[in-house]
């Protein structure tokens, strides 16, 4: 039998075991934490201990990994928390429940994870990315994104994924010896090379030539997952999307008959088991197809993986084929119904009428931005302004501004 202690909180009898590796748990270093990364990572997954470091010198914490720090520090960013209320697909006043730009972030954290400790790679680098992907978003999702492109396309142009990497190096201000987070190489190269089919890596200063490395290429798919999955779920859910026209898609008629649901009313139970099927079924079809490319690849080192002529994480030839499929539909039914085109439609003169009338009459900012712009280029201060508001802020400034019985 093993011997028994007394808890000297509770007074309760304890294994004597629990109590050493409880002990042991928090005794945990970030040495401890990195020797274990090195006993339970693939080859080819990162080790924390090898990152490239940061920006300006940091002291190194006493019981986290760099990479563990660097999600914390994502996390409490001011940017992390607007997401909660940036459009993903649905307009915060069509209602509570459809996912926002935060839950699909958190979304795409979970995935990320899941595939991460599957492969053998870093759950913590991964995770980071994830958390940090949609950072740089504009108010009202992509409609907002191609509206600040356009009017900043004469000045530098837009795109989520720089501003993403713009806030964390430089426009969080939460540290008084560096600007923005001073996050690991690793991060910011994930954050820079984040790419979809809808999104284009414009990877600069971070070795352009080179994939990214395999937590990066995870964080891709993880998003990839995740908008497919929740924006069918919303669809479904708004009535957008009429399961009758969806048996012609592959996909579509997959998941139905794996869980034996037959076309008819579709309640929101066989909702929940359909949506889980499908993010289920990709999930399984990208473990299988990476680890195939992995081993026929000779897939050996974080080297391997970045000088590789294509990345290696992604779906099978058949699924990617069906999945594509299935993200057209959305495109042609959903995104492009007439509801979510007007709030498009609605977005860009909003934000089109934000960014006129503040390079116009730049008097009427805040003062705070009023002074960035003194000190910056003047269109890159406004772009960034705008870019971090949420929607509600961006919808009650227009109003403040152009309807006359609104005060300010």
């Amino acid at each position: 039998m093993s011997k028994r202690a007394v808890d000297s909180q509770t007074g309760r009898r304890v294994d004597s075991m629990l109590v050493f590796y409880l002990r042991l748990v928090i005794m945990l270093s970030r040495e401890d934490l990195e020797r274990l990364e090195n006993q339970q990572l693939a080859p080819y997954g990162f080790r924390s201990a090898d990152s490239r470091g940061r920006a300006y010198p940091d002291k190194q914490p006493a019981y986290r990994t760099a990479f563990q720090r660097d999600r914390d520090r994502i996390l409490h960013t001011t940017a992390f928390r607007r997401l909660e209320y940036k459009t993903q697909v649905f307009v915060i006043t069509e209602g509570d429940y459809y996912r926002t730009r935060l839950t699909h972030t958190l979304e795409v954290a979970q995935i990320g994870r899941t595939l991460a400790r599957a492969l053998g790679a870093n759950e913590d680098l991964v995770e980071a990315i994830c958390l940090a992907h949609d950072l740089g978003h504009t108010p009202f999702g992509h409609a907002g994104e191609r509206a600040l492109s356009i009017l900043m396309d004469a000045h530098g142009g837009f795109n989520h994924n720089t501003q993403s990497l713009r806030i964390v190096t430089h426009l969080e201000q939460r540290y008084p010896d560096f600007p923005g987070l001073n996050l690991t190489w690793e991060v910011r190269e994930g954050i820079v090379k984040h790419e979809t089919e809808y999104d284009i890596s414009e990877a600069g200063e971070y070795e352009p030539e080179k994939r990214g490395h395999l937590e990066a290429q995870i964080a891709n798919a993880a998003d990839e997952t995740a908008y497919t999955a929740h924006d069918l779920d919303d669809g479904l859910r708004s009535g957008l999307l009429n399961p009758e026209i969806m048996r012609s898609i592959a996909l579509w008629r997959q998941i139905s008959e794996s869980v034996g649901w037959e076309q008819g009313r579709l309640d929101e139970l066989d909702r929940h088991r359909l949506i889980r099927r499908l993010i289920g079924i990709l999930i399984g079809e990208l473990l299988s197809h990476t680890g195939k490319q992995l081993s026929e690849n000779k897939i050996g080192s974080v080297s391997d993986v970045q000088n590789h002529t294509a990345n290696v994480v992604g779906l099978p030839e058949g699924m990617q084929a069906k999945n594509r499929e299935l993200k057209s539909f959305l495109y042609d039914h959903m995104y492009r119904h007439h509801r979510v085109y007007r709030m498009q439609v609605k977005a860009e003169r909003i934000l089109a009428d934000l960014f006129n009338a503040y390079t116009e009459h730049p008097a009427i900012l805040p003062e705070e931005i009023q002074a960035k712009a003194e000190n910056a280029d003047f269109y890159r201060v406004i772009a960034d302004y705008i870019a971090g508001m949420t929607d509600r802020f961006a919808l009650d400034e227009h109003s403040r501004l152009f309807d006359p019985q609104v005060n300010l």
